[in-house]
């Protein structure tokens, strides 16, 4: 491969814009948008709408399905979700990209931390600066330069951007498995690391409600006519950290149990809330099938145990449709100088949705950062355009064929 001429217009293009392109991130982050924020989810909505109507095509919100939640309580709850925002240019094409990025955060509207500041190194630290609204806008900085390659017929784009993927995408997974069963590439703007380095391999992730009911009485007077819920849920938070070491790669963690009330009354309620990690499907099949007999099984007479949430993230392993788009991503990056690595990773994101759904697709192609889901996290400004660049270099090889999109998507097809 090599830089054609109409490949350094388009990186140009970004180039120019480079001072617009962190200063719309910039702005974005300033605005609180949290996975349960509704105001602040539709405020930087309504910014990327506008932002999207300046590109030559189709822009409509789409709804979200609805999803449930357990209180501390062990009561369940319908949740509503923001829209989903899509964005789809030339969907005839016969080479089509899905890319997608997710506007929400992991930070509360009441959290402490809430605008974008310059550190002394020249860092920007703020709320999903890196995680991941600088992602959405070099993003679209790359459509915006690809819009003037005179190949761009050759490829038709798909823009999602979710409402909830930190809290594991459970109103937009369709929505992206649809697009993922759609496509053939698949490029999604999760941070870098702050060296540049890509999420290889992904394990797959559960999230797990456990509601234990129990019955109330009063701690001296009639003890022995309660059961502790509180006790029956410390019994099986035990069990499920068992689970660890038995298997290679899986990990349950017990985040947190919650129930009871005063220290007076056998508490009747209680919940187990933990996360499960697996490396492959055989693993995945396993530890649900485990977390199932756990849950099957009241520790003690008088207890109802009964079980929420699963498996929300396949793994994304590194199969031959993912090793030969790395590689074409790496040749990419030589052109422009920049050295692509990549390396295993425990955490999940929207690109495990992707390939479960069929599509090949590097899922870590926004900033350079770190320290994201603390009051650390920072990116750094150089790094907007350059990945901009690498993305909009990986369309323009698609386009002109030095990617081959098509056998692509036939080498995943082929491990499904």
């Amino acid at each position: 491969m090599q830089i054609h001429p109409q490949d350094q217009i388009v990186l140009d293009h970004v180039a120019a814009r480079g001072d617009a392109i962190v200063a719309r991130a910039v702005g974005w982050a300033d605005i609180n948008s949290g996975s349960r924020n509704a105001a602040g989810l539709d405020a930087v909505l309504d910014l990327l709408e506008a932002e999207a109507r300046n590109l030559p095509a189709q822009v409509e919100r789409i709804a979200t399905q609805g999803s449930t939640t357990v209180g501390d309580d062990g009561a369940v709850q319908a949740v509503a979700h923001a829209d989903a925002l899509k964005i789809t240019n030339r969907p005839d094409a016969p080479i089509q990209v899905i890319l997608t990025g997710h506007y929400d955060t992991v930070f509360p509207t009441e959290s402490g931390f809430q605008t974008v500041t310059t550190r002394a190194d020249g860092a920007l630290n703020g709320p999903g600066i890196a995680d991941m609204k600088g992602g959405i806008s070099v993003m679209l900085a790359a459509l915006e330069a690809f819009e003037t390659h005179p190949q761009r017929e050759r490829v038709g784009w798909t823009v999602l951007l979710s409402p909830d993927e930190e809290i594991g995408s459970p109103a937009s997974a369709p929505l992206l498995a649809e697009l993922g069963a759609m496509g053939h590439v698949g490029m999604t703007y999760e941070p870098a690391l702050a060296d540049g380095t890509l999420a290889g391999a992904r394990k797959g992730s559960g999230n797990f409600h456990l509601i234990v009911t129990g019955k109330a009485a009063h701690a001296g007077r009639a003890f022995d006519e309660g059961r502790n819920a509180v006790a029956g849920a410390a019994i099986i938070a035990a069990a499920l950290h068992g689970l660890n070491g038995r298997r290679e790669g899986v990990t349950v963690n017990v985040a947190k149990i919650s129930g009871g009330g005063a220290l007076n009354v056998v508490a009747d309620n209680a919940v187990v809330r933990f996360n499960v990690r697996v490396p492959d499907a055989q693993s995945a099949a396993w530890v649900t099938d485990a977390v199932a007999d756990i849950a099957a099984t009241p520790p003690f007479d008088g207890l109802t145990l009964d079980l929420h949430g699963g498996m929300t993230r396949a793994p994304k392993p590194m199969d031959a449709s993912q090793t030969a788009l790395f590689e074409a991503v790496r040749q990419t990056g030589a052109l422009l100088g920049q050295t692509i690595a990549w390396k295993p990773s425990g955490g999940v994101c929207e690109g495990n949705n992707l390939h479960a759904a069929g599509l090949p697709n590097i899922d870590t192609l926004g900033v350079l950062g770190g320290d994201i889901h603390s009051d650390q996290e920072f990116a750094w400004p150089a790094s907007f355009v350059e990945r901009a660049q690498l993305s909009a270099l990986i369309l323009c090889k698609l386009a002109s064929g030095e990617i081959d999109g098509l056998k692509l998507k036939q080498l995943r097809l082929e491990t499904m």
